[in-house]
């Protein structure tokens, strides 16, 4: 009898201990701040729920590159791919403007997105094997087709990459354009002189002074580059075209809720083009009796809801940026300085490689 009352009186003292041990245990551990101030993920902390409490997106860019990212002497960013990064502030905050632009360059950008000091790189990142994988990153949609080309000056008398044997080429490291360039002058077998910079400012501007014969990049980029040379009817892109490009956002592992906010906002862009909805026609599209707009633009189902935003995420996007026509054709279509044709970027049913899933 005395052993029972024992254990009748331990009993209340396991029972508090266990219920402290639970407390302790389902607590989320606060956000820091990191040294410029950032809140960065704590564990057990999203990147989507850090980014909503902070208040702003915080997007990795290029800075330099005409049509993609690129900031005027007034500090205002323009481009494709700053048009993406206020589609996703539009989607989070009703806001495009609620961004804060990291201008990264290509050695640098993916170690800063792993650290966690920006949200998601927008910045013409080609997808490969090797940095989906190995890098612990994660590709989501791709925004733009692209392949690799070569710009020279018109009056070298280089019509192909074979007439660059014994020649320099500029090129910027830590890029898929320097191992492409080895890879494909090699396969030629064409002896060159490869002349690496650490940056894209730096790479044009020794191709402008004339310290290299050609200059490789993306052919989007090089037509962008070419607008910002003194005398642009002076330089042409070959024909050759040395590679894929995939260029598409990139976030870090391990955050499905955050990765799919970043991946639909790219479908949804290619989505109000493909059902013909605009910036100038949105307010009308929300009276449609359509089932699939209805449902696309928030007015019933539960789409926006089911990734932690609210259900018109999509309208929001389209009335801060337009779809993804627009948006090309603002920043690198025929109607831009850069005057790219769409090609492979047209809608999938138009002969092209855009393609969104369902919105269902």
């Amino acid at each position: 009898m005395r052993k029972n009352r024992l254990f009748f009186a331990i009993l209340p003292i396991f029972a508090s201990l266990a219920a402290c041990s639970a407390a302790v245990n389902t607590t989320t551990p606060a956000a820091s701040p990191d040294a410029a101030g950032n809140t960065a993920p704590a564990a057990g902390t999203g990147r989507l729920d850090t980014i909503i409490s902070r208040g702003k997106l915080v997007c990795g860019v290029s800075g330099d590159l005409p049509g993609f990212s690129f900031v005027d002497q007034t500090g205002k960013y323009s481009g494709l791919d700053v048009d993406f990064c206020k589609a996703l502030a539009a989607a989070l905050f009703n806001d495009p403007e609620k961004v804060e632009y990291r201008n990264l360059t290509s050695k640098e950008r993916f170690e800063v997105l792993k650290a966690g000091d920006v949200d998601v790189l927008s910045r013409n990142s080609t997808w490969t094997t090797s940095r989906d994988t190995a890098l612990g990153l994660e590709f989501l949609a791709t925004m733009f087709y692209d392949g690799q080309g070569m710009m020279v000056r018109s009056d070298a008398n280089i019509t192909k990459l074979e007439d660059l044997a014994g020649k320099s080429v500029c090129v910027e490291t830590g890029t898929t354009t320097e191992l492409n360039l080895a890879d494909q002058m090699r396969k030629l077998n064409i002896e060159y002189k490869p002349l690496v910079f650490e940056n894209g400012d730096a790479t044009y501007a020794a191709y402008a002074q004339g310290n290299c014969e050609g200059v490789t990049s993306d052919r989007s980029q090089l037509a962008g580059r070419r607008t910002t040379l003194p005398n642009p009817e002076n330089h042409v892109v070959l024909d050759a075209v040395m590679s894929k490009e995939p260029l598409a956002p990139v976030v870090a592992n391990n955050d499905s809720s955050w990765a799919n906010v970043v991946r639909w906002t790219v479908f949804t862009l290619i989505n109000a083009e493909e059902m013909g909805i605009t910036a100038q026609n949105i307010d009308e599209q929300l009276k449609s009796t359509d089932p699939g707009v209805k449902r696309f633009l928030g007015v019933e189902g539960s789409l926006g809801k089911d990734m932690g935003l609210p259900p018109d995420f999509a309208v929001r996007v389209i009335k801060a940026v337009g779809n993804y026509g627009e948006i090309y054709e603002r920043n690198v279509g025929t109607g831009s300085k850069i005057n790219l044709p769409r090609g492979i970027n047209k809608l999938w049913n138009d002969g092209g490689l855009m393609y969104s899933p369902p919105f269902r």
